[in-house]
Parts: structure tokens; sequence; C-alpha cells
């Protein structure tokens, strides 16, 4: 007897081969369907019910049209994380990733060294390597002789990058080892690791190229007891042409790095954060030495009006921020005002000692023309400074006011009558009301965005009216935060808040940078914006909070 192929296998058979027979012998069991027939019939559009399998295998890999150097591109795109799992999907994507990889952050426990062979024989590209240890004592991170196996391993003419963290158990030789394994180094930095500042020399001597470095919280440093003459006696760094920036942040003993700062003519940008002893002398010997300077970050030190005279020798100063400083005085913002003509950026935290006031910012005014962007905290301006940078600072397109207890209504409308050139505009904790925000109906037309907070006296309505007024291009928040809230910060000031309130108020300066060609970077400042509002949205409707 005869069996006939169902409809659906006949379709599907145009392929094959053709028959000798259509019928069967009755001693010869029927074919049966092969089970690819339903894949073909998927891969062929039919209406099969097999076809919607979510089961069903692609007909071919089209990933392997894709050339290397695209599919590069698409790895260059993921996070760290999908990244690594992707290159586990197979041979030829484990290839092309560790053949594109160029930055690598690795657990730098005390097996690394003998991995580091066959890790930098598979990511033979990188530049950029990051070594880590968890955070606690560290005593099972790298030491010297893992360092050594590391360094052996490097592909020493590509690194261009290096970063150390929490490395317990490395001394000077374990860096002086990496460092010369690595000649075309531009970038290093180091973070609570345990050498001592002997260990840049060999770093300085055996990377020519280094530009940027970095020093936070190192544990081996000598304690100078605030002495800098006997440090620069006992170590000689060598010159360093090449490097342009220098960070020294939460170091007991940062005055061992004052030689190697002065050694170091062509730098532009210092910073020196929450480091320990007096500062005036150590800055004219650094200013001395590196004329150049174009940037400079002063926080939480033991600095007056000496060191700030110092940097009048900084001609090319376009960027100063002053920090809790509380012995910095007038007398110092004038004698830069008088010399850094080119000074673009100045943020001054006053930490409320009432030392820098309408004197030394109307030095500012008249010797710093070229300034576009003023932040205060904690310093109090009058209308009499205010009216001065208006009428001398004509490009000044971002000025923020953070517990400035002079800055009220008649301040915020001399800023609605003298500054034109004003895009940016930020206002915490200060006594505005209505009267003075209405002022900006009319007056600084360049203006696009403010931001309020802890402004008790500004209303709702008030802000309602001035996103009417000022059209759809104008963006305004205001955050009024609690009772209990608002009573505990007037009665604590900010020295209970300090660092909390520094580090908000420069965030919300860095979301208001003026727009850049990158959508991404838009994009990303939109949907914060966004989520700022539904969080103040939620807190009026849940909290029950007044507008006042």
């Amino acid at each position: 007897m005869g069996l006939s192929p169902p409809p659906s296998l006949s379709k599907s058979s145009t392929n094959s081969p053709p028959r000798r027979s259509r019928s069967l012998s009755p001693m010869t069991l029927p074919p049966q369907p092969r089970a690819t027939v339903p894949v073909q019939v998927a891969a062929g559009g039919s209406g099969s019910s097999s076809s919607s399998s979510p089961f069903a295998p692609p007909a071919r890999d089209y990933t392997q049209d894709l050339p290397d150097d695209i599919l590069a591109l698409v790895f260059a795109s993921l996070s760290p994380i999908d990244r690594s799992a992707c290159s586990l999907a197979c041979a030829r994507w484990k290839e092309v990733d560790a053949a594109t990889r160029h930055r690598l952050s690795l657990d730098a426990r005390a097996g690394l060294g003998h991995a580091a062979p066959a890790l930098f024989v598979r990511f033979a590209a990188v530049i950029k390597l990051a070594l880590r240890s968890s955070r606690g004592t560290g005593a099972d991170s790298v030491a010297d002789d893992g360092a050594a196996a590391v360094a052996a391993a490097l592909p020493s003419d590509r690194l261009a990058r290096l970063k150390l963290r929490g490395l317990r158990k490395l001394s000077d030789t374990g860096l002086s080892s990496l460092a010369a394994a690595a000649p075309a180094l531009r970038k290093l930095s180091v973070a609570s690791c345990t050498f001592g500042p002997k260990a840049f020399v060999a770093v300085l001597q055996a990377c020519p190229l280094l530009e940027d470095l970095s020093v936070k919280r190192l544990r081996g440093l000598p304690d100078t007891a605030g002495a800098a003459t006997s440090i620069t006696e006992e170590i000689k760094f060598p010159q360093a042409l090449s490097l342009r920036s220098v960070c020294l942040k939460d170091l007991y003993s940062a005055l061992c790095f004052v030689p190697l700062v002065a050694s170091s003519p062509n730098l532009r940008s210092l910073k020196i954060l929450r480091c320990s002893g007096t500062w005036d002398l150590p800055l004219e010997v650094i200013t001395a030495h590196a004329p150049g300077l174009v940037e400079l970050h002063l926080e939480k030190l033991q600095v007056g009006d000496r060191g700030l005279a110092a940097l009048s020798a900084c001609r090319n100063l376009e960027v100063l921020f002053l920090v809790k400083t509380p012995e910095c005085t007038d007398l110092g913002i004038i004698s830069v005002a008088e010399k850094c003509h080119k000074l673009r950026k100045l943020h001054i935290d006053g930490w409320r000692t009432n030392r820098i006031g309408d004197f030394g910012l109307m030095a500012v005014a008249q010797g710093c023309l070229d300034l576009q962007e003023l932040v205060l905290i904690g310093v109090n301006p009058t209308v009499s400074s205010l009216r001065m940078l208006g009428e001398h600072c004509r490009t000044l397109e971002r000025l923020a006011f953070c517990a400035c207890e002079t800055v009220g209504d008649s301040e915020i409308i001399c800023l609605a009558e003298r500054y034109a050139a004003l895009k940016k505009l930020c206002i915490k904790g200060c006594p505005v009301s209505d009267r003075g925000m209405e002022a900006l109906n009319g007056g600084c037309p360049s203006l696009v965005k403010v931001k309020l907070k802890r402004c008790r006296g500004v209303s709702y309505e008030c802000i309602e009216n001035l996103k009417v007024t000022r059209g759809d291009s104008f963006s305004i928040s205001l955050d009024i935060v609690l009772e209990h809230d608002a009573g505990s910060a007037s009665e604590n000031g900010v020295h209970e808040t300090g660092e909390a309130q520094t580090t908000e108020l420069s965030d919300q300066i860095a979301s208001m940078d003026l727009p850049t060609n990158a959508a991404g970077s838009q994009s990303s400042t939109h949907t914060i914006n966004r989520f700022r509002s539904v969080v103040s949205a939620i807190r009026r409707r849940f909290c029950n909070t007044q507008p006042q």
C-alpha cells in the first residue's frame, strides 16, 4: 500500500532529489519526516505553526558577515561587563575583543603575578591599566614580586595610563619596576598605597612623557611636621618637563611633593585638596618655578594672603578655586585680581568667616574683565560689588550664590538690570522673595536657566509666571525643603552641612554648563532635570508642603 507525503512536506521538498517510485512495498516502512524540515519551512516563510517557534535556530549566523573592524566598534559601545560576556560567545568574538580592548581593570591580588603573562599575551593592545585591591586591610594585595612579574609581561611600548588603588603591600621598589616597564606612560594615578615620595623619583626618571600625576591618601609618607626645607634637601626630584597636571589629595605630609611640583616648569594645573601643613611658603616656591599655571584648586588648606599674593606671578591664571581657606581675606583676592587679568572662573567658599566681601569682589570686577563664571559660598556681596561686576565683566555667563546672607531682592534686581550676558543663575539658601525674582521678567535677556533651593520667600506662583513670561526656552526650578529641614539648616548653618553643600552646589553648577554639540550630554542633562522635577513634585504632593 502507498503513502503520500503530507502537503506541508511536499512544499518543502522541491530541492530534494527526485524519487524513483511513489509507491512503497508492504514490507517497507514509510519515510519519517526529518526534524530539520520545519526549520526549512520557517526559513521559507510558510504558514506552518512551527515557523513561529522561539526555539528554532537561525538558518545562518549573520554576524559572520561583519568585518572585524565593525565588530570592534560594536564591542567599544558596550559596558565592560557586557563586553566580557560577549567575548565568551565564540572564538572569533574572543579574538576580536582581545585584539581591540584598550582598557583593562584587574583585581590585584597576590596571585596576579602568575596570571600576568597569559593575560597580557591575550590583551596585547591595552593602553589603560588599573590594578585594584579590595577595600579593607589589603593584606592579600600584590606585592613587589608580583609587580615585577606584571611589569615583565606589560606591553611596554603601548601603556599610556596606569591606576593603582589599595595596593598596601606595594613598596617603592614595586612602583619603580612598574614605571620602568612603561616608558610611554602619560598618566599615573595612585591612591591608598603605602609607598613614599622617593618612589616618584624613579617614576619621573623612567617616564619622561608623564603629563598627569594624581596622588591620594598615601600611607608611606614621612611626618614632616610642616617643614619643607628638610624635605627639599633630602629628596631630589629630576626635572619633569612634560608634566602638565598634578593633584595632591588627603595627604598628611603633602609638603614632600613641593620639590616635585617645583621641578615642573611647564605645569598648567595644580590641585591641593585637604592636605596638612602651612602652604604660604610652598606656594611661593611653586609659582616661582612654574609661573605658567592656568588652573589652581586650593581646598581646606592653611593658606593666607601671602600665599595668594604669590599667585601674582601666574599671569596666565584662568581658573581659581578657594574652598574653605579661612585665612584668606580681601587683601589676597585683591593681589590676585591686580595681576591675573585672564581669570575666567572664580569659586570662593568663604566658610562664613566674612573675610572676603565687597572689596575683594570689586577688585575682581576691575581687574578680571574676562570673568565668565563666579560661585560664592558663604560670602556676603552687596549691590555695590554686584553692580561693578555687571558693569565691567560683560562676559559673565554663570553665577551662583549659596548661603549668602546679603543676597536679597535688591541684589537680584541689580542682576536683572546689569547682567545682560548672564545665562545660568543658581541661588541656594539666600533671603530672596517674589519681588526680586519678578525683576527677571524683563531683565537678563540671555538668561536660560535658574535654579532655586531653600529660598523660602519665593512662591510657586512666581515661578509659573516667570515660565509664562519668558517662554519655552527658559527653565526654572524651585526646591523648598520641609519645615524641620529648613529649621535645622538655619540653626546649624553652613558649618554643619559644609562639605555636602559645597559638593551639591558644584554638581548643580556642573549640570548648568552651557549647551554643547554632544547629543548624549544634552540627553543626560534633560533626564537628570526631569528626575529632579519628579522628586520635587512627589515631595509637594505627599509631604503637604505649603508654598510660601
